[in-house]
């Protein structure tokens, strides 16, 4: 059994360094909202191993990758309270080795590379940063043995979907703090966009068709993910639903500032978040189905709608058979809902 004491850490760096995570994980049941916390906490040690390493050689960091990796494993005793407490999730719920291994690959591979040539290079990375993470979370959130083999590969593209969204967002950032370009050199090259123009944050017209074409490809990602969310337990999907629909919305932002992630990096204000929140939660609760959901709430669009800025939707745009009394009373226990996620932070 994992300490509580190791929970509360984990949750406290979950709750300072992944503020639209940690709101999707505070609707998780409990029984997957503990384990949750101490994934995501392991996920950052492991991050700043490489992103913040101050003043650490690459040949350090690979060591204390290694050292994380044996104590993920219980084959060291681990000396950081989130370590010791992944180790004992990993064990409890049967969190496949294959995955816990791509995960630490990856982080390894942040440490030398910051470029891709091919989206295929970049997908290879985001198995184990991202990818491998969405599928870590499938074993967590337990759907069963037949659903989870069904649940995987669309828990492999969310989990890249996700990652893309970040990628997209922190173009500038990403270059100015860690010295790395996430796009594919590929998708620059054929819209003739240059790295010393990235350099320069230069966003014109050619960046902005390589940005399109990114999040066309990001969007399919986040279809193809969307579309399992129905093989996990229902005491989870709305939780996961809720994430997909807060990471896509990034791409609404940056349509509204027209591609433009060069001059500051876009951001989601816990308005915005809170505003989503309750939109998803009161379609939810009239039509609990993943994809009709998502559609109607996210930023993301579907085959035949405007390849743009989604409008708002709202109760009095329905979509499913509303009742005259549903959005009012629907609506309430929504808002209190809210309120009392709010007030038990």
């Amino acid at each position: 059994m994992v300490r509580r004491d190791h929970v509360r850490r984990s949750k406290e760096i979950q709750r300072r360094t992944g503020k639209t995570f940690h709101l999707a994980t505070r609707v998780l049941p409990r029984r997957v909202r503990r384990a949750t916390y101490v994934l995501y906490a392991f996920f950052r040690v492991a991050d700043e191993i490489v992103d913040d390493a101050d003043g650490a050689t690459p040949a350090e960091q690979r060591r204390e990758l290694e050292r994380l990796r044996a104590a993920a494993f219980g084959r060291r005793d681990a000396d950081n309270p989130v370590l010791s407490a992944f180790s004992e999730v990993r064990a409890e719920y049967g969190v496949r080795e294959s995955d816990v291994n791509a995960f630490v690959d990856a982080m390894l591979s942040d440490v030398s590379t910051g470029r891709y040539e091919t989206y295929e290079q970049l997908q290879s990375y985001m198995d184990g940063s991202a990818a491998a993470v969405g599928r870590m979370m499938t074993d967590i959130m337990d759907p069963g043995e037949e659903a989870e083999e069904l649940a995987r590969p669309h828990a492999t593209a969310l989990g890249e979907a996700f990652q893309m969204s970040n990628f997209l967002r922190d173009v500038r950032e990403d270059i100015v703090e860690l010295d790395r370009i996430y796009l594919p050199r590929e998708t620059l090259e054929r819209h003739g966009v240059s790295e010393s123009q990235l350099r320069s944050f230069d966003c014109d017209e050619s960046f902005r068709r390589a940005m399109r074409e990114e999040m066309r490809r990001t969007e399919r990602l986040y279809r193809k993910g969307v579309a399992g969310i129905e093989y996990l337990p229902e005491d989870c999907q709305f939780a996961v639903l809720l994430s997909a629909v807060l990471y896509a919305d990034h791409h609404r932002e940056i349509r509204r500032r027209d591609y433009d992630v060069l001059s500051e990096t876009p951001s989601l204000s816990t308005r915005r978040k809170l505003l989503l929140l309750a939109k998803t939660r009161l379609y939810w609760a009239v039509e609990s189905d993943p994809v009709a959901v998502f559609r109607r709430v996210s930023a993301v669009p579907y085959p035949g709608e405007a390849n743009g800025p989604r409008r708002e939707h709202g109760p009095s745009d329905p979509g499913p058979t509303w009742s005259l009394a549903a959005p009012c009373v629907v609506g309430r226990r929504v808002t209190d809902w809210v309120r009392y996620l709010i007030r038990s932070e």
